[in-house]
């Protein structure tokens, strides 16, 4: 893939600037865009030749704005990464731990680091829309009474120095990131393929639409539900499982899931990241 300029949501030692160049190394031009939506953008107009978006944390669940947008746009995945994620307190340099009145965020990292937190009496909890934003906005107002969690490379980016190391309440803290681009990359077997549908009004219609998978011995990974607009509680289903959609058994099962659902789309088939742990 001609992948040279990677887009991002976040500001510069933000973690999907680390899960971007742990997909693509050091040979990139980083694009960091202020949301989501403008993320998937990037692609749409060619502003990004790909971007990287979090879909996943092995703590706080699923990114459901996402979901949505791949549904909106329908850019094809073509990777995951996953990212190992250790939060830090940093603050200005001189700064002590006592003269910390505010702990600034994303509600995301806060509530990881919540047993950390609530050892702190009297601290006010800021949530940000970004984690290393929160370390930008630390250093340009010089918020010498005010720390932020991010990562140790928003520390050194907006140089803060790190008052407290690995704060979460579990380390065992991943971010799972999907990397598209606006042509699928399908490998000829193996990895993982991701799809989006929607059931007929039809007697164990879930049943039925899961069943295509196990009659063909096909490994399930992960399924999500969200609201179908216009329909109050039906749902799309989202569906990870094994295999790429180039494979005999893989077609099949879609095949014949397409006879039991109204709507059906293939997101995408991509080689499967693996889970390593980074020095923190």
């Amino acid at each position: 893939m001609n992948t040279h300029r990677i887009a991002f949501q976040g500001e510069i030692g933000a973690y999907s600037e680390q899960a971007a160049l742990q997909y693509f190394g050091e040979n990139i031009t980083l694009l960091p865009v202020p949301t989501f939506k403008a993320l998937f953008a990037t692609i749409e107009n060619g502003t990004a030749d790909a971007a990287v978006v979090p879909i996943e944390n092995s703590l706080a669940g699923s990114v459901y704005e996402n979901y949505d947008l791949l549904l909106a746009h329908q850019l094809p995945i073509v990777g995951e990464t996953i990212l190992s994620i250790s939060h830090h307190l940093l603050a200005l340099p001189g700064v002590k731990k006592t003269d910390i009145r505010r702990v600034l965020s994303h509600p995301q990292a806060l509530g990881q680091c919540k047993a950390y937190l609530d050892k702190w009496s009297g601290i006010e909890i800021v949530p940000g829309y970004d984690t290393a934003g929160s370390a930008k906005t630390v250093r340009e107002h010089q918020l010498r009474d005010t720390a932020a969690i991010a990562s140790r490379q928003a520390a050194a980016e907006y140089d803060l120095h790190i008052l407290d190391s690995d704060i979460a309440t579990n380390h065992e803290n991943f971010t799972r990131f999907l990397v598209l681009t606006k042509q699928p990359n399908s490998p000829e077997s193996g990895g993982k393929t991701s799809i989006v549908y929607a059931m007929k009004d039809i007697p164990g219609a879930l049943f039925k639409s899961l069943a295509v998978f196990a009659l063909r011995d096909i490994n399930l990974l992960k399924i999500e539900s969200r609201p179908l607009h216009g329909k109050p509680f039906d749902y799309f289903f989202y569906l990870d499982f094994e295999g790429s959609i180039r494979e005999e058994r893989t077609e099949k099962a879609l095949s014949h899931l397409g006879e039991i659902t109204t709507f059906l789309h293939v997101l995408g088939s991509y080689p499967k990241g693996e889970i390593t742990k980074t020095s923190r």
